[in-house]
């Protein structure tokens, strides 16, 4: 998909990738509308944008709510004259603890985000997207949608569910003029538990060399870009998600025995 002069809705687009995915294709020539919960992050977003912010509206909004999001195709169109694309990168995670420990509230919230935002974004702009001559969809899940992870039982669900969901979508868009991508980012330095409200675990010190090396989020926005342009089906971000990719599927339940030893110090 050719990105210059085109028009694309981001959510999460006041930190982290989602800043980082604004900036990219507003780089690429393209128009943006950035969504966040956060408008001072929607506001230095907009500041790092410098001149491209001309081709730049924010929309201080939660996706969770379903008539605001609604009303958002009315909105962004009245601003950009279209819409062609929309990616989905907002997303919390839960404290890291146990199912035991979880409460309900947690989860639904973790829920809400992560999946039903995705949902009412997708559902809400698929009638402007499919009136286009090229068009595309694309939804960010996790590393933990595909391989379960202790103490983020809610989360993985979420995205194992914002998974099939996208999935679904391409099977149901084959053949017409919507591109459907589902991405995989694995360990990213974004600010997600801060955003998320949640604190990370205090661990004993890695051992020199052995620290956990995680994807910039400059460099994976750069990746989901990459794969928009491409209109991939699949966007594996970072060694960490690609190595886990290839050995889930071999051996599952190695897998799942190995993420378990190596989060056992978080859990306590």
């Amino acid at each position: 998909m050719q990105l210059t002069n085109k028009v694309f809705v981001v959510t999460g687009g006041g930190n982290g990738m989602g800043r980082e995915v604004v900036l990219g294709l507003l780089a690429r020539g393209a128009r943006v509308a950035a969504v966040d919960l956060n408008e001072p992050g929607l506001a230095e977003t907009a500041k790092l944008a410098g001149a491209a912010s001309a081709q730049l509206t924010t929309h201080p909004l939660n996706v969770t709510d379903r008539h605001a999001v609604l009303a958002l195709p009315d909105a962004v169109i009245h601003a950009h004259g279209q819409v062609d694309g929309v990616l989905n990168v907002a997303g919390i995670i839960q404290p890291f603890v146990k199912l035991t420990e979880l409460d309900f509230d947690t989860i639904e919230r973790v829920f809400n985000v992560n999946f039903w935002g995705v949902v009412n974004m997708t559902k809400a702009f698929l009638p402007a997207l499919t009136a286009r001559p090229e068009a595309a969809v694309l939804n960010v899940a996790s590393m933990g949608g595909f391989l379960p992870v202790p103490g983020q039982a809610a989360y993985g669900a979420s995205k194992a569910a914002v998974k099939l969901f996208t999935e679904a979508l391409y099977a149901e868009s084959l053949g017409t003029n919507l591109a459907v991508t589902i991405v995989f980012p694995g360990g990213v330095g974004t600010n997600i538990t801060a955003n998320s409200g949640v604190a990370m675990p205090k661990v004993a010190a890695a051992k020199p060399g052995k620290e956990y090396k995680t994807t910039s989020p400059a460099d994976a926005g750069q990746q989901i870009i990459e794969g928009l342009e491409k209109g991939s089906f699949r966007v594996v971000i970072g060694s960490d998600a690609k190595f886990m990719d290839r050995f889930s599927r071999l051996s599952p339940r190695r897998a799942t025995e190995l993420i378990a030893s190596k989060m056992k110090d978080l859990l306590g």
